[in-house]
């Protein structure tokens, strides 16, 4: 699977998602590019780390409840597409997908406000052009 892919069917994710989930926190997180240690599923007890982001050379982070948190989404978003504009909107009625975000142009929906955002980011970011074709030369001149 091709990371646009990648990012697409999580982004399907989201929005079939009845609740916030960790695994679709970790897999979030793992398709922007973080390397995340997961909690392991067997012999589990009290002194079992939880799951966390490696970031910054050796400093392990808390893995961030994205799929939860409005302000974890934001943050998120804000670090991997600054500059993006974006919205949220809650629709008051008995929609089961209450939340609509607008991410770039790209839309998702929710029934949390952070799924929904993440929706979007996730659809914004498989549209956006990778970075070595993203500065096209202008038509006519050529480089020497």
């Amino acid at each position: 699977m091709d990371d646009r892919t990648q990012l697409l069917t999580l982004a399907d994710r989201c929005e079939a998602s009845s609740k916030p989930d960790r695994e679709l926190d970790a897999d979030i997180y793992e398709a922007l590019g973080f390397v995340v240690r997961r909690k392991p599923t067997r012999l589990v007890n009290r002194r079992t780390p939880a799951g966390g982001i490696y970031q910054h050379g050796s400093f392990w982070k808390t893995l961030g409840t994205v799929s939860a948190d409005i302000d974890i989404a934001v943050s998120l978003l804000r670090q991997k597409a600054p500059g993006w504009s974006w919205s949220l909107q809650c629709f008051a009625n008995d929609e089961a997908l209450a939340f609509q975000a607008l991410v770039a142009d790209c839309s998702g929906q929710g029934v949390v406000g952070s799924l929904a955002l993440c929706a979007a980011m996730l659809r914004a970011l498989a549209r956006r052009e990778p970075a070595s074709s993203a500065a096209p030369t202008e038509p006519g001149l050529t480089e020497t």
